[in-house]
């Protein structure tokens, strides 16, 4: 009986421990303070990042995808999306060591009354690969792997600073 009291105290102690520190489930990224409850995504319905946007947006359930940009409350566009991969280092015969992966981004995020919530923002991710000639088919699924990592980390940037917005004050007057 007494174990049993000292478990639910324990149990009971490190609920409120973790609900203090500001701790979230990973599905509720977004938080319920956004300015807008519906989102249109212009981006092309078979682009990679596309449809991980938007399986990440659906699962979270505080926004709603609209297919029409004229019934959302704001528009996420993605106006520039580049990887890239530059040589990093040689070895003495003049062969390539390593490369670096880059996976660039460029987001902004926009009301129905074409206000800017959210500036043209670039995110840029990097990520090192060492190269070997005598395992090619690995590395280039090395490769693969690490860009679809990069996306991955790349939607939940977006998601973060989407949740980050602050509503745009109405009463606000702009100096002249």
């Amino acid at each position: 009986m007494l174990k049993n009291r000292r478990l639910l105290c324990i149990a009971l102690a490190s609920t409120v421990m973790l609900s203090a520190c500001g701790f979230k489930l990973r599905g509720s990224i977004l938080g319920n303070n956004l300015p807008f409850k519906s989102i249109f995504l212009a981006v092309p319905e078979t682009s990679a990042l596309g449809i991980e946007l938007r399986r990440y947006i659906r699962g979270s359930g505080e926004l709603e995808i609209k297919d029409r940009q004229e019934d959302a409350e704001a528009t996420l566009d993605i106006t520039n999306e580049i990887r890239d991969k530059v040589i990093l280092s040689l070895n003495s015969q003049g062969r390539v060591r390593e490369y670096v992966l880059y996976y660039r981004v460029t987001i902004r995020v926009r009301d129905n009354k074409n206000v800017e919530l959210l500036a043209p923002t670039q995110i840029v991710l990097k990520r090192d690969i060492s190269y070997n000639e005598n395992q090619v088919l690995a590395k280039e699924a090395e490769e693969a792997m690490l860009y679809r990592d990069m996306q991955s980390d790349l939607v939940q940037q977006i998601l973060r600073r989407m949740a980050a917005i602050k509503p745009v004050d109405a009463n606000a007057t702009t100096p002249q």
